[in-house]
């Protein structure tokens, strides 16, 4: 076969119709406005309802609109900057340079022996205990993120005795002690990565979101003494949060504020 000139890919009506709507958003419409409904959209630019919502659904995706019952669908508000690189144990992050409005609140607590998988990620023998705590992130009272913080037992080797009870006061009280032990470490993160994923059924119900929903999965190991003390994996809405590396090469989320949605750039 020889080499030619790569075949063009006709662009999609949908496509086309997205990036008309971006433009009549920037032309027409501010922050926090309501759109015309789906049959004047459909009227005005002369296109099926069908492709209509396939382009409001794409720009819903990319955190560009949100559709509220009995409202309508909203532009977006400006995003605020949320760093990622947040102390490893701060359940309310009220200390110094905390950033406001966010908090953390805790899904659960468990205790089970590695995987090999998790073992190799730790460098821990296969089968030592690790304990695992789970949390939301939440800006302004909105779900931003899902977090995983997985913590070797030989790091924090004094954890208070609590009854092995799923959910409960037991669970949060051992969850707390967790966090207060690796602050006492100063445990603080050493390498991160950042890709893009979906979010699983279990991920997508703690986010509020569809299973399937773009999802960023920001991988931070914490270290302390020369040693790797935790492995945190945070998955952040992709709908709502972007990622800025500045010059300092700290990673920051800024997430749309709740109740309305980013306005095209």
């Amino acid at each position: 076969m020889g080499q030619g000139q790569p075949t063009a890919v006709p662009e999609p009506k949908y496509w086309h119709l997205r990036t008309v709507l971006l433009r009549t958003i920037d032309a027409e419409f501010s922050t926090g406005q309501v759109i015309p409904n789906e049959r004047e959209l459909s009227a005005r630019f002369g296109v099926a309802r069908a492709t209509l919502r396939q382009a409001l659904d794409q720009l819903e995706m990319e955190g560009r609109l949100v559709r509220r019952r009995g409202i309508g669908t909203l532009i977006a508000a400006p995003r605020v900057g949320i760093p990622v690189a947040t102390p490893v144990g701060g359940p309310g992050e009220s200390g110094p340079g905390a950033v406001s409005g966010l908090t953390w609140r805790t899904v659960d607590c468990v205790s089970a022996p590695a995987s090999a998988r998790l073992a190799a990620a730790l460098g821990i023998p296969e089968g030592e205990t690790v304990h695992t705590v789970r949390r939301l992130r939440l800006v302004q009272g909105q779900i931003m993120a899902t977090e995983s913080l997985h913590v070797p037992e030989s790091a924090v080797p004094h954890l208070p005795a609590v009854p092995h009870v799923v959910g409960g006061a037991a669970e949060q009280d051992r969850a707390k002690s967790v966090l207060r032990q690796l602050e006492r470490l100063g445990a603080d993160g050493q390498s991160r990565s950042v890709e893009l994923g979906v979010a699983e059924a279990e991920e997508a119900a703690l986010l509020e979101r569809p299973p399937g929903t773009p999802v960023l999965v920001v991988t931070t190991q914490y270290a302390a003494a020369d040693r790797l003390v935790a492995l945190a994996v945070s998955t952040y809405r992709a709908d709502t949060c972007r990622l800025t590396f500045g010059e300092t090469g700290k990673v920051e989320v800024t997430p749309v504020r709740a109740g309305a949605v980013r306005s095209a750039s």
